[in-house]
């Protein structure tokens, strides 16, 4: 009998490897509806999806592994972390899903919240904290909207050797700013930046994506830590915070 791997677990949402299968299991299953959706529309590769039984959704396993965790060095190579920029493009430039993303006003509105929070509670400097949302403000204006993953991390990414065998964790998938997946896939590998615009092929404000490595990392700290997991680790969110002292 072939072993069960929790890969994640937390009061949302659970994934579970069972050899070449994973069973993704969602409390809500409108997260479900976008990810199934969504990966039949994305013009890049994506797993195959095997069954669904709400709620439970049946994957196949992708080939290769994930480009990197975030908190550790990449072993990936520069020409796979500009596979992956390029992939990104190929997913910017395609149609768009039919639903929208958040708004301007409801990103502000949510960073406002988590900021005040994180002071509130002590769990990060005033200082640290009110830099960052002066950071952040960059990315706060106005997009063209493109076919995003939403939550492109380098966990999501898959290579073999210098290809990309596809993506995953496509719900959070939406119209939105490419900047932000760009900065997400980049998070805390600031290293590979460039490696990943160059693949990306054409000219990006490099500042906007360090405002969205900021906003983003502002926005996580509280659900991470609600959740289990600890944002403070090396290289973690809040060392990317830190780094824009």
């Amino acid at each position: 009998m072939e072993e069960v791997e929790v890969v994640v677990a937390h009061n949302e949402r659970a994934t579970l490897r069972v050899g070449d299968v994973f069973l993704k299991i969602d409390a809500d299953q409108t997260r479900t509806d976008v990810e199934v959706e969504a990966m039949a529309m994305a013009p890049i590769p994506t797993p195959e999806v095997l069954w669904r039984k709400p709620p439970v959704l049946a994957l196949a396993a992708l080939p290769g592994t994930a480009l990197g965790r975030l908190g550790e060095p990449s072993t990936a190579s520069s020409a796979a972390w500009a596979a992956a920029g390029a992939a990104a493009r190929m997913l910017h430039d395609a149609p768009l899903p039919p639903w929208p993303g958040r708004s301007i006003d409801e990103i502000a509105s949510h960073l406002d919240g988590e900021c005040e929070w994180l002071v509130t509670n002590g769990v990060l400097p005033t200082d640290l904290v009110t830099r960052n949302r002066r950071v952040a403000e960059a990315a706060l204006r106005p997009w063209t909207p493109v076919f995003t993953h939403g939550d492109l991390q380098i966990t999501h990414v898959f290579v073999d050797g210098d290809e990309i065998t596809g993506v995953i964790d496509w719900s959070e998938a939406s119209q939105g700013d490419a900047l932000f997946d760009l900065a997400t896939l980049t998070l805390g590998h600031e290293e590979h930046l460039g490696d990943v615009v160059a693949g990306y092929g054409t000219d990006v404000d490099l500042d906007v994506i360090r405002a969205w490595w900021s906003l983003r990392s502002l926005l996580v700290v509280r659900w991470l830590i609600e959740h289990g997991f600890d944002p403070s680790s090396p290289g973690c969110e809040v060392d990317v915070l830190r780094s824009r002292m």
